[in-house]
């Protein structure tokens, strides 16, 4: 047996390798892509703002089987639909719930039904949900509004909801904190993640609160969400109707776990804040081109919020820091390709070769 083989058998999704903190039994038919078991990378000299002595490491979240931690919850969600019964599973999102759902249906051979706002779904994401055999519905009205239907036909039809409103989902993606405490050892100081609809800070926090209960770690971490500016409901106290952000796995006005993401927050003695599209831009190339990392934009906020605050004297020697990156870069192609230079075309000679390297 090669060694990939071995590691690959010693791993087997989340939901069995942590099966003591779910609400799963004998009789709980998993479905799983083997998700979860994503690195913890190390990042260095990603901002001059960030004290030497505090290390900054990445959850590569991206490295799940659909390229997002939407897998986590959605292992747990398709499995207890699945033990209910559940024929089909419909959800609203921007992107990467749809993929997710998309692909744990096709696992369990269930329908699957997305509800997107109009042109606003990133093509490395409706691509995965059309493949995997999803029905795509686009309405007209933003992420807030798709949800609220699906929310109502849930309660019509023989559909199951997977929405992070939907408790299981939650519940697997505690497990990401689990990884984190296993990996580092202990908790970090602080945790920065991207915000959204709030669930997956929310879930963070939870898993920390267990792992502690049973006595894995011996401190809870300082809670840092970060939300896009333009789409930063909880750092404004109120709804924003039309949420506007490059950012769009968090252009959300309404967020459905609100609460929850307040408790992390005050529980934790953190906070959450809002950074500009533009250093959430920054943050994204820098990863890629100075760590080696590519995440989707909306991943790349809370490094940028790190920096941020880094900037403010937040942060002190010997602290330890650990970014979320909720999704691959591969999810959003077109903001790749418009963030960096184009192809040069030259002709094919050794000359035009050489000229364009000596450039």
């Amino acid at each position: 047996m090669t060694v990939a083989m071995e590691k690959q058998r010693r791993w087997p999704g989340l939901i069995e390798h942590y099966r003591e903190f779910l609400p799963v039994s004998d009789s709980t038919p998993v479905v799983t892509l083997l998700e979860g078991n994503t690195p913890l990378i190390e990042i260095t000299g990603i901002s001059e703002a960030i004290p030497k002595g505090v290390r900054v490491y990445v959850k590569y979240e991206g490295l799940n089987p659909t390229g997002s931690f939407k897998d986590r919850g959605m292992t747990m969600a398709i499995s207890k639909a699945a033990e209910e019964g559940a024929k089909a599973v419909i959800c609203a999102s921007t992107g990467n719930t749809s993929a997710s759902a998309a692909a744990y249906a096709a696992r369990a051979g269930m329908r699957c039904y997305v509800v997107v706002e109009g042109g606003a779904i990133a093509m490395g994401k409706l691509s995965q949900a059309l493949i995997h055999g999803a029905k795509m519905l686009s309405v007209d009205g933003n992420f807030d509004t798709a949800l609220r239907l699906v929310r109502e036909v849930a309660q019509r039809l023989p559909v199951k909801l997977v929405n992070s409103v939907n408790p299981y989902r939650l519940e697997g993606q505690k497990t990401a904190a689990f990884e984190v405490c296993d990996q580092l050892g202990e908790a970090p100081d602080f945790l920065a993640i991207p915000v959204g609809n709030a669930g997956n800070i929310s879930a963070y926090w939870k898993g920390f609160k267990e792992y502690r209960g049973v006595g894995r770690i011996g401190k809870l971490p300082v809670m840092l969400g970060f939300q896009a500016a333009g789409a930063a409901p909880l750092v404004e106290g109120r709804v924003i109707p039309s949420p506007k952000t490059i950012a769009t796995a968090i252009k959300i006005g309404d967020p459905a776990s609100r609460r929850l993401a307040l408790a992390a927050r005050d529980e934790s003695g953190g906070r959450i804040e809002a950074v500009s599209d533009e250093e959430i831009l920054d943050a994204y190339q820098k990863l890629a081109r100075m760590a080696g990392v590519f995440c989707e934009p909306a991943s790349a906020a809370s490094v940028a919020g790190v920096v941020k605050l880094a900037g403010k004297g937040f942060f002190q020697q010997g602290q330890r820091i650990v970014c979320v990156l909720t999704g691959h870069g591969l999810k959003d192609p077109d903001r790749a390709i418009a963030s960096a230079e184009p192809p040069v075309t030259i002709p094919a000679t050794i000359e035009a070769l050489t000229e364009a390297i000596k450039a």
